[in-house]
C-alpha cells in the first residue's frame, strides 16, 4: 500500500502530462474537424444516401468494400475516426459496413502504409494492407451476422427519426459544406511536403520564451522511445482556446434548437482561430519563437473561408442549427471519454517498460503476438506516431510478427477507444469488436511472422483463404438457418 501511495504521484503527473501533450497536438486538427464532419452526416445528409452504400440491405460486394474505401483515404486515429464512425451509423449504416471502415480506416489508412513502408519495411506495409482489408472485412460480417436482430431494429428507428429529412434529399450545398469539412481535415493532417513546409517565416520577439520552454518540458517531458510529445508554448495556447470552445460551446450550443446567440458566434469564432493557430509551425528560436505559414495553414484558412460562405449562402438557418446541435452532441458523448481514457493511458505508460515486450515479444508465438495487441491497448500513440515507436520495438528486439500483430491493434483498441466505442454502440457489441480485433491482430501478426520464418507464402495464402472460406460458408448457413427470424 505505501508503495502505491508513493508511486501516486507519479501516476497523476503521467496522466496529466499525457492528456496535455494530446489536447495540444492532436485534438484539434484531428478531432475538431471530426466531430463537425460527424454533425454534418447527421444532420444533413439523408439516411437513403448512406444506406445506398454502406446499408445493411446494401449487397455485400458493394457496401464491404465501400466501407474500406472511404477509410483508406483518412490519416487519422482511432479516436478521429469514432467521431466519423458514429456519424455513419447513427444515419443508417449497417454495423458490418460501418465496422469495417472504423477498423480499416486507422489500421491501414493510405499515408499509414506509405509510412509503414519508409521506416519499416514494404513487405510489413504489404502485409498491413493484405492483412488488414481482409480481416477488417472478415470482422464486419461477423458483427452484422452476431447482431442482425439489433441492426434491423435500429435500421427501422432511424427510418422514423430521418424520414422528414429524407424526403427533402441531400442538397448541392450541403454536400459541398460536408467535401470542404472532409478536405480541412486532410489539409490538417496529411504529411506531405506541399502542407507541412513553411512558405513565409517571421520571428516573435520574446525573451522569457526559452524559460518558458524549458519549464514546459520539465512539467511534461518528451521521449521518444515511449511516444511522449512533451508540450510547447504553442500547445499551452491552443489549450487555453480548447477550453474556450468548451465553455462557449455549453453556453451556445446547448440549446441551440431556440436560435443562434452571442456565445454560439464566439464559439465559431474561437473554432476557426483555433484551426488556424494549430496550423501555423512554431519553433523556438534564440530570443524568441520562429513563425512559420505554409501550405496547412493556407489550406486551412481556404477552407474554413469557403465554409462560411457555404454556411452563409447555402444552408438554411434549420440547417445550421442541426449541424452544429449534432456536432456538439457528439462532442458530449465522446470527448468526456477520450480525456478519461488518455489519461488513465498516462498512467499506465509510468509503470510500463517497452523492454518488456521484447523479454514475451521476441519470437512469432501466440503469446508474442497476444502481447503486441496488449501493448497496443495500454501504449497508444497516435496514427504515423506508431509506426517510429514500432521501429524501436524491433530495434529492441521485438519480432516482425508481433510488431504488425501490435501495427494492426494499435490504432484500433486504444482504451479511451473501447471506452468512446462502448457509449455509441453498448458493452456487448463493443467487447465482441474488441475480442475478434484481438484474435484477428494476433492471427495476422503469427501468418506474417510464419512467412518471416521462412513458412511457403503460397502454404499462408491458402490457409487464410481456407479460414475466410470457412467463415463465409458459417456465415452464408447461419444466414440461412436465421432468415425466418430476422
Amino acid at each position: 500500500m505505501e508503495d502505491l501511495l508513493s508511486l501516486l504521484p507519479a501516476l497523476i503527473r503521467g496522466g496529466l502530462g499525457n492528456l496535455a501533450a494530446y489536447l495540444a497536438a492532436h485534438v484539434l486538427l484531428c478531432l475538431l474537424p471530426a466531430f463537425c464532419i460527424a454533425g454534418a452526416m447527421a444532420a444533413l445528409i439523408p439516411k437513403e444516401t448512406i444506406t445506398r452504400f454502406l446499408g445493411r440491405q446494401t449487397p455485400k460486394a458493394v457496401s464491404y468494400p465501400a466501407a474500406a474505401a472511404a477509410g483508406s483515404v483518412l490519416a487519422v486515429c482511432s479516436c478521429t475516426i469514432v467521431p466519423l464512425f458514429a456519424g455513419i451509423y447513427r444515419k443508417g449504416a449497417g454495423l458490418g459496413p460501418a465496422t469495417t471502415f472504423l477498423f480499416f480506416a486507422p489500421a491501414a489508412n493510405i499515408l499509414a502504409l506509405v509510412y509503414t513502408g519508409g521506416i519499416i519495411g514494404v513487405d510489413l506495409a504489404v502485409a498491413r494492407l493484405l492483412l488488414s482489408l481482409t480481416f477488417a472485412i472478415g470482422i464486419g460480417l461477423i458483427m452484422a451476422l452476431l447482431f442482425r436482430a439489433d441492426d434491423s431494429a435500429r435500421d427501422r428507428a432511424t427510418d422514423a427519426l430521418f424520414s422528414a429529412q429524407a424526403a427533402a434529399g441531400l442538397s448541392r450545398g450541403a454536400l459541398a459544406f460536408l467535401l470542404v469539412w472532409i478536405g480541412l481535415l486532410l489539409a490538417g493532417t496529411l504529411k506531405v511536403g506541399l502542407l507541412t513546409g513553411s512558405l513565409w517565416q517571421f520571428d516573435l520577439a520574446w525573451a522569457g520564451s526559452a524559460d518558458w520552454q524549458a519549464l514546459l518540458d520539465r512539467l511534461v517531458p518528451y521521449d521518444a522511445s515511449r511516444g511522449e510529445e512533451g508540450v510547447s508554448l504553442q500547445g499551452v495556447l491552443l489549450i487555453g482556446l480548447l477550453g474556450g470552445i468548451g465553455l462557449s460551446a455549453r453556453l451556445g450550443l446547448e440549446n441551440i434548437e431556440a436560435g443562434a446567440n452571442g456565445w454560439t458566434r464566439l464559439c465559431l469564432a474561437l473554432v476557426a482561430l483555433t484551426l488556424l493557430v494549430a496550423a501555423l509551425s512554431v519553433q523556438a528560436v534564440p530570443g524568441g519563437l520562429r513563425l512559420g505559414l505554409g501550405g496547412k495553414f493556407l489550406g486551412v484558412a481556404l477552407a474554413l473561408a469557403v465554409l462560411a460562405w457555404l454556411g452563409s449562402r447555402h444552408l438554411t438557418a434549420e440547417d445550421r442549427r442541426a449541424w452544429l446541435w449534432e456536432s456538439w452532441r457528439f462532442v458530449k458523448q465522446i470527448f468526456p471519454l477520450l480525456v478519461i481514457g488518455v489519461f488513465v493511458v498516462g498512467m499506465i505508460r509510468v509503470v510500463l517498460r517497452p523492454e518488456w515486450i521484447e523479454m514475451v515479444a521476441g519470437s512469432n508465438t501466440l503469446l508474442g503476438n497476444l502481447a503486441g495487441v496488449g501493448f497496443g491497448v495500454f501504449m497508444y500513440f497516435p496514427t504515423l506516431v506508431e509506426v517510429p515507436i514500432a521501429k524501436i520495438f524491433l530495434d529492441l528486439g521485438m519480432h516482425r510478427g508481433p510488431l504488425l500483430a501490435y501495427l494492426m491493434s494499435d490504432p484500433e483498441l486504444s482504451l479511451q477507444s473501447i471506452l468512446i466505442i462502448t457509449a455509441i454502440i453498448g458493452r456487448t457489441k463493443t467487447w465482441t469488436y474488441v475480442g475478434l480485433v484481438a484474435l484477428f491482430s494476433a492471427a495476422a501478426g503469427l501468418t506474417y511472422g510464419a512467412w518471416v520464418d521462412g513458412a511457403p507464402p503460397l502454404l499462408l495464402v491458402l490457409g487464410i483463404g481456407g479460414a475466410m472460406a470457412g467463415l463465409g460458408l458459417l456465415l452464408a448457413a447461419a444466414n440461412r438457418f436465421s432468415a425466418k427470424g430476422v
